[in-house]
């Protein structure tokens, strides 16, 4: 739950992979470029065949809807190359640099919700501006394509075990332009992925989240304020993979400022928490994104009243 510009190769960013700690990101990234698509992944498959949209939403003239074509999906990368990679603080290997998009293997079976402005400038090929997404990844897709993304960082396998009955959907890869960063972008792109899990009967999201930085102990504060008052129950626990287990407890809870706490936590994960979202147990450092990344478990039956109140029970609010 993660700008084009003509420069080059960022200085260091060579260097930065030859460190120790970032030697197995390095190579799995690169591994990723050279993999072959996973079995019956066709990034061309029927439904893009004859280009159509499908609106989730409208706010004025921001439209929210699902990619419908390969070039979505390729407006969707270089949006998040240029949040992540470009203004953020992730690590591009050189096929990155030199596609500029961020992608991976993941995004071929994926849903892409993207967020449309139609009174911003058209792109210099002549296309609208994608200013907002996020991707969405349906159990049903992932389990014959060798899982979720979050699978990496968490081990999920127990928690959808005792939760066999229910439908789950990951979602990751949120990113939004700094000048759309506004109540109403937020609000028309959760009003999106409330359509499709209405849509869908989806269950159960889950994602990773990332605080900024790698130093855990500079984000002692904040991780132990989730530790604390955000903590799953037995029920919805998950935890990080043994390998990459870092703890969150670094504070006592007698000892964490609250306001404080809330005031360094990501607008993302504050927006989950007042959701209803609970948050897994341990964190994981991803290097190559220069975060820190917690589990998020969201439980739609644990969705705030007024929430689905406000977006509507059948996700009428912003209805195109």
């Amino acid at each position: 739950m993660r700008g084009d510009n003509d420069a080059g190769l960022i200085p260091g960013a060579v260097q930065n992979w030859l460190k120790p700690e970032l030697a197995r990101t390095a190579a799995l990234a690169a591994a990723n470029w050279l993999k072959p698509a996973r079995r019956s992944i066709d990034i061309l498959r029927p439904d893009f065949a004859a280009p159509h949209f499908d609106t989730l939403g409208r706010l004025g003239s921001l439209e929210v809807r699902l990619a419908t074509s390969r070039d979505d999906i390729k407006r969707a990368q270089k949006l998040r190359y240029k949040v992540f990679y470009r203004d953020g603080t992730a690590i591009a290997d050189a096929p990155t640099l030199l596609a500029r998009r961020d992608k991976d293997m993941f995004d071929k079976i994926c849903d892409h919700v993207l967020v449309i402005d139609h009174d911003a400038p058209l792109t210099r090929r002549g296309k609208q501006q994608v200013v907002g997404t996020y991707r969405l990844l349906r159990q049903e897709i992932a389990r014959p394509h060798g899982g979720f993304y979050t699978d990496e960082e968490f081990d999920i396998s127990a928690l959808m075990e005792r939760h066999a009955g229910l439908r789950f959907l990951e979602l990751g890869r949120s990113c939004v332009l700094p000048p759309y960063r506004t109540k109403r972008t937020v609000e028309l792109l959760w009003h999106g992925i409330w359509t499709y899990v209405r849509r869908h009967r989806m269950d159960v999201m889950i994602g990773c989240a990332s605080l900024p930085g790698t130093d855990p102990n500079r984000l002692a504060l904040p991780l132990s304020f989730l530790h604390h008052h955000a903590a799953a129950p037995e029920e919805w626990r998950a935890r990080a993979h043994a390998s990459r287990y870092v703890a969150m407890n670094r504070m006592a809870k007698d000892a964490i400022d609250a306001k404080a706490a809330l005031r360094e936590l990501p607008p993302l994960i504050k927006g989950y928490l007042r959701l209803g979202a609970f948050i897994g147990d341990g964190a994981v450092i991803d290097h190559q994104f220069g975060t820190t990344d917690v589990l998020v478990v969201m439980p739609v039956a644990a969705i705030a009243s007024r929430y689905i109140g406000h977006f509507g029970m059948d996700a009428s609010r912003h209805a195109a």
